[in-house]
């Protein structure tokens, strides 16, 4: 693929996806908000792809919107945007939301500083990693605008509602290592191993394992996540446990466990994934 604001590499099934503008330190702009998701929506078709690592080019993940436009960076009137997005969606929003419904597990590999935007676009990503050197920042308060990208909804439920309250009240930019006892970030790693961990993160996820259980998996967890009741979790289980009975990848599962070899699935989340499937309905933007 063929991108000017982001990288697009496959290697091994693993899709890294950088963000490519390391002499703005990898600031967000529309382009960039345009490519990604359509890179989400091309890997979701590509069974080549079996696991996302997101990272940034340079010495930063992403240091938030670009304030090229000064104090009108954020008024969609004054930049003339007002008519092209006439329902005033943020932008970063869209970004999470397609991340929120892809098929394959993402990796956050924060190389850098991630504040405003490059912190919240990490929250649908389903482990996040860090360098030392990282700094993170929910700066919204300081810039008199409020969180965005459906941070709201992911923060409180990644690190819960004291701890979320505390960095948005405070919009302080704070080291990888509270990033760790918060619990935003799993592990941190010398800069020159932060590639090599998230891939091997990404391994862990591809040997043996089968893509169509993981794309059903992914979206069983994260949809509960805004269950009313444990019986909606029970409704969705049964019937992947009843559609994935009949598979030919649980065939698969049970005669390699049993013959003590690799497992060899052949189900593709492009055309295999069960006809219940999205059992959601997706709400509109109104």
């Amino acid at each position: 693929m063929s991108y000017e604001h982001i990288k697009y590499e496959i290697s091994e099934n693993i899709l890294t996806l950088t963000l490519n503008r390391p002499d703005k330190l990898n600031a967000f702009t529309h382009t960039m908000r345009d490519e990604l998701i359509d890179a989400f929506d091309h890997a979701d078709e590509d069974d080549n792809v079996r696991a996302i690592i997101i990272t940034g080019e340079g010495r930063a993940f992403c240091a938030g919107a670009d304030l090229g436009e000064g104090k009108n960076t954020f008024n969609y009137e004054a930049l003339g945007l007002a008519e092209e997005d006439a329902i005033h969606r943020d932008g970063g929003g869209r970004v999470t939301l397609r991340m929120f419904q892809s098929k394959k597990p993402i990796i956050g590999a924060i190389n850098g500083p991630a504040v405003g935007i490059g912190a919240t676009m990490t929250l649908p990503m389903d482990v996040r990693i860090a360098s030392e050197t990282a700094r993170m920042g929910f700066v919204f308060s300081r810039r008199g605008i409020v969180p965005e990208a459906c941070s709201s909804w992911f923060l409180p439920r990644i690190v819960g509602i004291s701890q979320a309250l505390e960095w948005v009240y405070s919009g302080k930019v704070f080291s990888a290592d509270e990033a760790v006892k918060g619990g935003l970030i799993k592990s941190l790693h010398a800069p020159e191993d932060l590639l090599n961990a998230a891939r091997e993160t990404a391994r862990g996820f591809i040997e043996d394992t089968s893509a169509v259980s993981i794309a059903l998996s992914r979206q069983m967890m994260w949809r509960m996540l805004g269950a009313d009741h444990p019986m909606e979790a029970h409704k969705v289980d049964s019937r992947g446990i009843f559609y994935m009975g009949q598979s030919p990848d649980v065939v698969e599962g049970v005669q390699s466990f049993l013959e003590k070899r690799p497992a060899e699935f052949s189900m593709k989340p492009s055309k295999d994934m069960p006809t219940y499937y999205p059992w959601w309905q997706e709400p509109e933007f109104e």
